[in-house]
């Protein structure tokens, strides 16, 4: 997922080694426009393939979209596809479940999207680990089908492990308006089987009800910091954040449907009848090539654009950092507003200086009309050319077109017949593209005196750990993409980022130039990380790389469920502090050597002997989840090498 050109125009020489390489392998035949991305993905399997009751796994942290369907779909790396694709099971420890019971109904300003940015002000981005979130109660029936897919989808700014519905007459009216009345009439026969048993018992209970919900946007730099809109104003101006709104962004995979820009329209078309335009820069990003095709039929698109938004190509966008962003200079502080899902520092833009806010399409228009964070449209007024002040009435959309979706183009590309003759030619001289070469193998002893090359301090996402953006050309090289090496991750020596200690020569680097240093002398390293290592996206590069680059282990307080994971596929050892406190007692300049693995067996903790600079060592327990086949990984030095040892 996410491999994209992107929505502006680039030279097809850019692309054209990897646009040969996609024709080859039979994966993409349309030039002119974007690479099959996550965002389509997402709504493509809403759109066609998810249906209630079906257990489906993805490539992306945000599969759980299908939840809207009342499907159980889950994120994971791309190795765990792989094996399924194989034929090999795939494992998941049994999760917990937390019940979120819903009373109330949906109205005016308040829409789905509050829904899960008020669950993750209560539950936090990890309160969700290790759990599926269960919406129940009478509430739901007032929330369409894919409002239900948007609360799913940013479940995964929680940490869940999905986050379902149950079957409703929402979903049916979907299914009959994708052409899936077979499935639908289905669904109505076994609805008993699609919904919570009677006196189902949860882990964890929530109750919202929706009469009382109101509008609410979370962030800066973090999807769980929840304000209601309201007060949002206020906050900013106590903490210094700014209230100018520079941007507004809506799209992306969690809030793109057909009734997300039909609420946006609603307030736009309000603005434009009054003279007005957005004072911020605006931006649209549709869901899919139906959802693109659909609302520029209906007019959708025509008012966006008078209203000053750009219709950008159905793809990740900015809300990955694929975003060429002119209008400020990287380290100016501003703010963005987006129905994105992710606000992470620098994720949109590569600036760490810019706040950005998530919220509802319908509240980014409005606030993009403003042009200020300090802006309830709920009791504040705007003020129309001719001097006449007006409030915004609630947006009101079809949840679904009148009549049938519009497909779009295109641009599927069937696989041949016999693909046995078929050549895939990757050129050696290419900075895109790069054959895979097998890890080594475990050596069978411990793991002796492994320097610490970054500890890092607070939260480390998959962004921090491999940045997107303009890093995703080269996500076909390996090597190449590996220079974005936790180049976000700040150093808690000097709180600095991508600063940090070679200790073989007493310098001060980037990180992966200290990392390639310490590999191409023969020296492995482990990283020391704090709560929740490697949240947000399923980055597989950001387990590849440290592996590529000499990495033995990443010892952390805790992690987040995928990125834990694909550590393991790699061959590294994802590993835990069994007393969190022990995390203070590494140092930059120590050793660590990791004994136990020649009985390593699970459930058994490991034991780390770290060695300071003065001769005195502490010996700490560690933890790790391993269970049989992936210490197997391990000891082959892959899940994929352990694949191939299995074929012989």
């Amino acid at each position: 997922s996410h491999v994209q050109p992107g929505s502006l125009q680039l030279p097809v020489q850019c692309w054209g080694k990897v646009w040969r390489w996609l024709l080859e392998a039979r994966l993409w035949d349309h030039p002119s426009g974007i690479i099959t991305s996550g965002l389509t993905w997402f709504w493509i399997i809403l759109e066609n393939y998810a249906y209630p009751g079906v257990m489906l796994i993805g490539t992306d942290s945000h599969t759980p979209n299908g939840g809207g369907l009342g499907s159980i779909c889950i994120g994971v790396g791309g190795a765990d596809a792989v094996d399924v694709m194989a034929g090999i099971p795939w494992e998941l420890k049994c999760p917990k479940v937390i019940g979120v019971k819903l009373t109330g109904t949906l109205s005016g300003w308040t829409s789905p999207k509050d829904v899960i940015l008020k669950v993750a002000g209560i539950l936090t981005v990890k309160g969700g680990t290790g759990a599926i979130v269960e919406y129940h109660g009478p509430g739901v029936d007032s929330i369409s089908c894919t409002g239900m897919a948007t609360i799913c989808n940013m479940g995964a700014e929680i940490g869940a492990t999905t986050s379902v519905f149950p079957y409703n007459h929402r979903m049916r009216t979907y299914l009959e308006k994708t052409g899936r009345g077979e499935i639908a009439a289905l669904s109505d026969e076994y609805s008993d089987l699609l919904v919570p048993d009677e006196g189902c018992e949860y882990d964890q209970i929530i109750e919202l009800n929706l009469d009382e919900l109101k509008p609410h946007i979370n962030g800066p730099f973090t999807p769980d910091l929840a304000h209601p809109v309201s007060k949002v104003g206020a906050e900013a101006e106590k903490n210094g954040w700014p209230l100018e709104v520079k941007v507004g962004l809506i799209g992306s995979c969690t809030n793109s449907s057909y009734e997300d820009m039909g609420r946006a329209v609603s307030v736009a078309k309000q603005a434009l009848d009054k003279g007005l335009k957005c004072k911020a820069q605006f931006t649209v990003t549709p869901g899919s090539e139906q959802i693109r095709a659909t609302i520029e039929r209906d007019g959708y698109s025509k008012i966006l654009g008078d209203v000053g938004g750009v219709v950008l190509a159905n793809a990740c966008g900015p809300c990955i950092g694929q975003w060429d962003r002119r209008d400020i200079k990287k380290g100016d502080k501003n703010t963005i507003v987006t129905s994105f899902n992710r606000n992470f520092t620098a994720r949109n833009d590569a600036n760490p200086a810019t706040h950005a806010f998530v919220t509802s399409p319908e509240i980014v228009t409005a606030l993009a009309i403003a042009g200020t964070l300090n802006f309830n449209p709920e009791t504040d007024y705007l003020t129309a050319p001719n001097g006449e002040k007006f409030k915004l009435q609630p947006p009101s959309a079809d949840e679904l077109p009148k009549r049938d979706f519009d497909p779009g183009q295109d641009t599927y590309q069937h696989p041949p017949a016999d693909g046995t003759s078929l050549r895939v030619d990757v050129s050696p001289q290419s900075n895109r593209l790069q054959l895979l070469e097998p890890f080594d193998k475990w050596s069978g002893n411990d793991l002796e005196d492994l320097l610490v090359l970054i500890k890092v301090k607070g939260k480390c996402t998959t962004d921090h750990i491999s940045a997107a953006g303009p890093w995703l050309k080269f996500r076909g090289h390996l090597d190449n993409i590996s220079n974005n090496m936790l180049i976000g991750a700040v150093n808690s020596e000097n709180d600095a980022i991508n600063k940090i200690k070679n200790h073989l020569t007493g310098e001060y680097g980037g990180v992966p130039d200290v990392a390639r240093h310490y590999k191409a002398n023969g020296v492995s390293w482990v990283a020391v990380g704090d709560d929740n290592y490697g949240e947000g996206s399923s980055r597989e590069h950001a387990a590849l790389e440290p592996r590529h680059l000499g990495g033995r282990a990443i010892i952390v307080k805790s992690f987040a469920r995928i990125h834990e994971t694909n550590l393991k596929k790699q061959g590294l050892l994802p590993l835990t502090f069994a007393n969190p406190s022990d995390y203070d007692k590494i140092l930059p300049d120590d050793k660590i050597s990791i004994r136990g693995l020649k009985t390593f067996a699970p459930g058994k903790p490991l034991t780390a002997v770290v060695k300071h600079s003065d001769g005195s060592e502490d010996t700490l327990e560690l933890n790790h989840t391993f269970n049989e086949t992936q210490i197997e990984w391990f000891k082959a030095g892959s899940a994929l090498n352990r694949m191939k040892e299995l074929q012989h």
